[in-house]
């Protein structure tokens, strides 16, 4: 990474209003920033198709995302509230626990669901990748029962208590398999017809899975930004889509990454001896300087100042003309983070 960009240098002035806490009517009624040219060109994210090259590949992430909020209280009567983090095995799970007192282990919390039922877990310590995450064991399968006791794990700049219509709009098309408690918001954008649309340009498409963790949300602290470690996320390249990429390069096409964990999962599989296949973690950290060896064009939401997200599209569309279309996006009135507009980008180098 250059040295001499500073956290400073990924800052911008974000006026709340711009700040979407909704979504658009329909998913792919939002707009499109076009930044792949010299001039920025204001589109709608449905003229995306038009955009595509029949020779192309949309690599998508199947990730779902599960209802990972709990809210309740300790033996106590203490409030208390868990954002799960990772269903483990024998129905335990890692969570970051908010409450004024940490609970001890071996204490229990019950967490409140609509009509009065209690889900109770029992404390078991911290543990896990990262030591600010607390172990909880739950009386029966997780996923179950965040489905019936959780609530939609919405964004901290969403300021709205969560509705049935954010089960399904903080939700994509392409969730096929739970872990992740954030949305790969990219993604939200696209719906049937869009999906037929493209398939009609001829633009295969493959998917790769990362379960985005709450670490998607955690503040760079230092201002010298090589300080800053990344929480690891769990992510799968099938040995389908490894061939897919190999065939769109056989035919001249271009690798387009729908949305910045996508990249993340692709760039991480790269890492070493070639892309390949399988399933691990990766704490892949993307800054400006970074050598990408899969993706040539991401489609991207606009992302929160003085964050990775934002360094990583920094790497990828270039420092200087990350900056000149987030002014542009100021200027233009686009909607903001996760429920807002987004980005078409070409690689810089």
């Amino acid at each position: 990474m250059p040295p001499h960009y500073t956290l400073a240098d990924f800052d911008y002035a974000l006026p709340s209003e711009l700040i979407a806490q909704h979504p658009a009517a329909e998913r792919s009624a939002s707009r499109l920033l076009d930044g792949r040219g010299a001039t920025p060109v204001d589109r709608a994210f449905v003229e995306l198709p038009s955009l595509l090259a029949p020779d192309d590949l949309l690599v998508v992430n199947d990730t779902r995302v599960i209802k990972a909020r709990l809210l309740g209280a300790k033996a106590s009567g203490g409030a208390v509230e868990a954002l799960v983090e990772r269903v483990l095995p024998g129905h335990e799970v890692l969570c970051h626990l908010r409450a004024s007192k940490s609970p001890k282990p071996g204490s229990i919390v019950a967490f409140d669901a609509p009509g009065g039922e209690r889900l109770r877990a029992e404390v078991l310590g911290r543990g896990g990748p990262e030591d600010d995450l607390f172990r909880l064991r739950f009386p029966d399968e997780p996923f179950a029962l965040l489905e019936r006791f959780g609530h939609v794990p919405l964004p901290p700049y969403i300021t709205h208590a969560d509705t049935a219509d954010d089960a399904q709009r903080y939700q994509s098309v392409f969730a096929a398999r739970p872990g992740a408690v954030a949305a790969p918001t990219a993604s939200l954008h696209f719906d049937a017809a869009l999906l037929d649309a493209i398939a009609a340009r001829g633009v295969a498409r493959a998917s790769v899975t990362l379960h985005v963790g709450a670490g998607t949300f955690q503040p760079v602290r230092s201002e010298n930004i090589a300080a800053h470690r990344m929480h690891s996320e769990w992510f799968e390249v099938p040995a389908s889509t490894v061939a897919a990429i190999g065939s769109a390069r056989a035919r001249g096409g271009r690798v387009v990454s729908v949305g910045t964990t996508t990249l993340r999962a692709l760039e991480s599989a790269a890492r070493s001896a070639g892309l390949s296949a399988g399933a691990r973690e990766t704490d892949i950290f993307i800054t400006p300087g970074f050598d990408f060896r899969v993706v040539d064009a991401l489609v991207t939401n606009f992302h929160l100042p003085r964050s990775t997200l934002l360094m990583l599209v920094s790497a990828f569309a270039g420092h200087e003309r990350m900056h000149a279309l987030y002014a542009h996006a100021l200027r233009e009135r686009y909607r903001f983070f996760s429920y807002g507009d987004a980005m078409l980008l070409a690689r810089a180098s």
